[in-house]
């Protein structure tokens, strides 16, 4: 149900069989533990906790929350105690849209009676927040927005480890969120000299891949740019659209468990809209609803 790895001297993984492969970490100091995002189902997070109280033997003094996602931030109930540390605007979006999403799924699914959502006890905005973990383990917390406009980085220095959330993932998504704000971020992480950065969901980049891996979530964004420019100059942009593919973009249909195709429709849709104002036109023939 939960895969880990120890990724570093200082950082476990824990990933998610379940749910499109999403991430959460833990970076344990000589006396706590920080603990970075939480999975998405209740019994996922459990299991972190059980193994960090098992194998790991320290307790948890903070929670940080990478954005307001429920796959994300809804664990984080599970560690009481602890102070949990966000975005401000991740604050804001738990404590309204989450809220109602908790609202509704709590009526269709029995295992989330109990859940509740915590709200970040401290914020940033913008620079920096800095945790001490010990003489050499400091963790550096930053704004990395884009996929959604609360999102943050935390960087695990003397590892050498980012945990980037969603800001990066094998295909980005950025529907809930800014294209453009998404590029800068990638470029900010591209500045790094990291071993290891830790996706929102897919599997971690190793140090001799991350340069690769950052261009081509960029050539992938060139590319819907491109196409949806394209769709401009047809009758009916929409039939044009549907058919460009997440292959002609660059990326695998198989990324994400799957979900590939899915999200890369979704972000094709919100591009177009973002940039014409409204959804594009479709044949009667090829009518469809968006994504």
């Amino acid at each position: 149900m939960v895969l880990h790895e120890r990724i570093s001297e200082h950082v476990h993984l824990f990933q998610s069989e379940i749910y499109a492969q999403v991430n959460a970490g833990v970076v344990v100091g000589p006396q706590w533990a920080v603990v970075v995002d939480t999975l998405a189902l209740p019994q996922e997070t459990r299991a972190m906790r059980e193994f960090i109280a098992r194998e790991l033997q320290v307790p948890v003094r903070y929670v940080v929350l990478t954005h307001y996602h429920a796959d994300h931030a809804w664990g984080a109930f599970f560690f009481p105690g602890a102070l949990v540390l966000a975005h401000s605007k991740c604050r804001q979006k738990l404590a309204t849209v989450g809220q109602e999403a908790l609202q509704q799924v709590r009526q269709e699914e029995p295992a989330y009676q109990r859940v509740r959502l915590i709200l970040p006890h401290m914020t940033l905005d913008e620079g920096e927040l800095q945790i001490r973990m010990g003489p050499k383990l400091l963790l550096r917390l930053f704004p990395l927005p884009g996929h959604t406009d609360d999102g943050i980085g935390v960087l695990v220095e003397e590892d050498r480890v980012l945990f980037a959330g969603d800001a990066f993932m094998p295909l980005p998504t950025f529907t809930e969120g800014d294209v453009d704000d998404l590029v800068r971020s990638l470029k900010t992480i591209a500045k790094f000299p990291l071993e290891n950065l830790i996706p929102g969901h897919g599997p971690v980049v190793l140090r001799g891949e991350i340069q690769q891996a950052i261009e081509e979530n960029l050539h992938y964004i060139s590319q819907v740019r491109k196409y949806v420019r394209y769709s401009a100059r047809r009758k009916y942009p929409g039939d044009y659209l549907r058919k460009i593919t997440v292959e002609k973009c660059g990326k695998s249909p198989a990324l994400l468990g799957g979900l590939a195709p899915q999200l890369h429709q979704r972000n094709i849709w919100y591009f177009f809209r973002k940039r014409f104002g409204e959804f594009p036109r479709v044949s009667e023939e090829e009518e469809y609803e968006a994504p």
